[in-house]
């Protein structure tokens, strides 16, 4: 299992699309539940990805096109930092 901190981009971003789409949220929080609890479940399907503002960092599959941005704390492998969220693909694109 393992501890999850959110930074301030992914915050900022997840209120954004809340707003604009509430049920997105439970899928959200599922997604964050295995990440946190399972992290190499299948239905998640993480990679690493190159993203321009957080670098070489890991994707997590929340539905067909919104994808969580996380990486491992560097002092404590057990903490995931949720970087970000956002599409797959289109101009809202997180990763390249």
């Amino acid at each position: 299992m393992y501890e999850i901190e959110f930074q301030p981009s992914f915050i900022k971003t997840y209120q954004k699309i809340i707003r604009k789409n509430p049920s997105l949220a439970e899928r959200i929080d599922k997604a964050l539940f295995l990440l946190k609890n399972t992290l190499r479940h299948p239905s998640l399907k993480s990679h690493k990805v190159q993203t321009p503002d957080f670098g070489v960092c890991w994707s997590s599959r929340v539905t067909g096109d919104i994808r969580l941005i996380w990486d491992f704390d560097e002092d404590n492998n057990v903490v995931i930092l949720v970087l970000d969220i956002g599409g797959h693909s289109g101009s809202g694109k997180v990763y390249q």
